[in-house]
């Protein structure tokens, strides 16, 4: 007895159900199937057990899950990593990847990056042109200042403290002035005895 050779449909059919079935034992959802496919859950389902298929559980679904969530995670990291140790920053890479710095820098930690500390990540992102000019800023208040002009004024001048124009100086190789020493307060009506 022969049987009827399949349909061309019966035979298309077969041969997606035996290919929904090699996705799905590689690991893929039946949700997965259907965002790729086009086809509804309940059509992916009917190909899936024409094709014999032997269905997960939906705790074995659950751990394929977690097992790929932490897989792209751990991919993350790497790649958190490799930008960061690029010169990125905690907060530039949170802004691009839509996560909060917090995270960030935990998938950094997890992916071994040894994190900067704010002082080496403004030394990172100085530029040369900063750099010049900073250095323009020392040379320049040496000058003034070994004319005379007192720090008080150079401060004033150029929009910086007392304590920033005095360590400019000091960056400078400025050889700075003895500090004036103030005499003794005396009341002006007093009299000496």
């Amino acid at each position: 007895m022969n049987h009827p050779s399949p349909t061309p449909r019966a035979a298309l059919l077969l041969e997606q159900a035996q290919s929904l079935r090699a996705r799905y034992e590689a690991g893929a959802t039946v949700d997965q199937l259907a965002a790729a496919t086009g086809l509804s859950h309940g059509t992916i389902i009917n190909r899936l057990h024409t094709a014999e298929t032997t269905m997960r559980t939906p705790q074995q679904t659950r751990q394929l899950r977690a097992a790929d969530q932490a897989a792209a995670r751990r991919e993350l990291a790497r790649e958190l990593r490799a930008r960061y140790e690029a010169g990125g920053t905690v907060t530039a890479l949170a802004t691009e990847c839509g996560l909060s710095s917090r995270t960030v820098r935990r998938l950094l930690v997890q992916a071994g990056a040894t994190l900067r500390s704010p002082h080496q990540t403004r030394r990172l992102h100085t530029t040369k042109d900063q750099v010049a000019a900073r250095q323009h800023l020392m040379t320049a208040l040496r000058r003034r200042y070994e004319a005379g002009e007192p720090v008080p004024a150079l401060a004033a001048s150029c929009g910086r403290s007392v304590s920033t124009v005095y360590r400019l100086l000091h960056q400078a190789g400025t050889t700075l002035r003895p500090q004036h020493q103030h005499e003794p307060f005396s009341h002006p009506m007093a009299q000496p005895p």
